[in-house]
């Protein structure tokens, strides 16, 4: 029997599986309202968490969700081992607040060690754990994840200093990010390390949507490569939902293998710019349908998605970036029924 993690890989290796696969990423923004409880909840009782990730997949079995069994702290992990300042709210997950916003302080900054720094090693022993008992139930961590370098360095250092040095200091920029690329290629070992059958890697850089095509050339293109070309033989997911329609055709040469973008690009266009290079995860609105619709908003939604990209495979279908909170369980099912119900015609 063909499982839906078989069908997702079939899928991001530009095949076309008996059907289409969903996959969506559920992460702390949605599941604690998901579940009743505050954000703090979800993040420091280990068995509250526990009981939500095995629900999960109980509740909607036929979503493959990536990462699985993700052990997060928002976007907290990378800027917290760079010694940035974290915000906890009982409502949403943490912000993150730049420390030191020197372009020559991060050009001359030290590389953390992820074993050490911030909240990477929490992260890491509580996969550990969690990994032990999920093998006992004949489970376990597929797809682990981190953020990418030029997301972290504007965490770090704040966006509009990173911009200006784009434009004034392009050398200094390049230097850190160099280093924070480093830093994520470590930390995503760390993390495959410490599970015992890892088959793929997410990243997550919505700020490289922000910059021209020249500018991607220079400051993301080469870091992208390098972190995706470390991991050749896995899975590779990229998400970006930022529109940024001017770098599609180039980003589909970065070597990864799942696009995530965003709802706001219509799919077919986004296919035809990319070519048959990615499979594309996406890409219902997930905001104004996702929560706002109704279940059957979110059905023809999926469906045009389907009908503009499904024929000829590499289609995944999720919505445009991670869930928003507030989306209702029924409107997940639904994305469900559309993929079980179209070709069936």
């Amino acid at each position: 029997m063909t499982t839906h993690w078989q069908r997702f890989k079939q899928a991001a290796l530009l095949g076309e599986p008996d059907r289409v696969p969903v996959a969506l990423i559920g992460d702390s923004p949605w599941l604690p309202g998901l579940y009743g409880i505050d954000t703090l909840e979800y993040f420091l009782l280990p068995e509250r968490w526990w009981e939500i990730q095995l629900d999960l997949r109980a509740r909607f079995p036929d979503v493959v969700w990536v990462p699985d069994f993700w052990v997060e702290y928002g976007m907290a992990a990378e800027p917290s081992a760079l010694g940035a300042k974290i915000h906890w709210r009982l409502d949403s997950p943490p912000s993150i607040e730049p420390v030191v916003t020197s372009l020559d302080h991060w050009a001359d900054a030290p590389i953390p060690d992820v074993k050490e720094a911030g909240f990477m090693p929490l992260i890491l022993r509580m996969y550990q754990h969690y990994e032990e008992r999920l093998q006992a139930e004949g489970l376990g961590v597929k797809v682990v994840a981190a953020r990418g370098p030029m997301v972290t360095a504007g965490w770090i250092m704040g966006i509009s200093d990173l911009m200006m040095g784009v434009v004034m200091a392009p050398a200094k920029v390049e230097k850190v990010l160099d280093k924070i690329t480093t830093l994520v290629i470590r930390w995503l070992h760390a993390q495959l390390d410490v599970i015992t059958e890892p088959e793929g890697i997410m990243l997550l850089d919505d700020i490289v949507g922000m910059v021209s095509l020249k500018h991607y050339e220079q400051f993301a293109e080469p870091y992208l490569r390098r972190i995706f070309d470390e991991f050749d033989g896995l899975i590779r997911i990229y998400h970006n939902d930022t529109p940024c329609e001017h770098l599609y055709a180039r980003l589909a040469d970065a070597n990864f293998d799942v696009f995530n973008f965003t709802h706001k690009s219509n799919i077919a266009d986004v296919k035809a710019k990319m070519g048959h290079r990615v499979a594309l995860m996406g890409n219902v609105d997930p905001l104004n349908i996702g929560v706002r619709g109704t279940a059957d908003d979110v059905y023809d939604a999926a469906i045009a998605c389907l009908d503009k990209a499904a024929p000829g495979g590499g289609l995944i279908l999720s919505v445009g970036g991670g869930i928003s909170p507030g989306m209702p369980g029924e409107n997940v099912e639904a994305l469900v029924r559309a993929a079980q119900d179209w070709g069936k015609g």
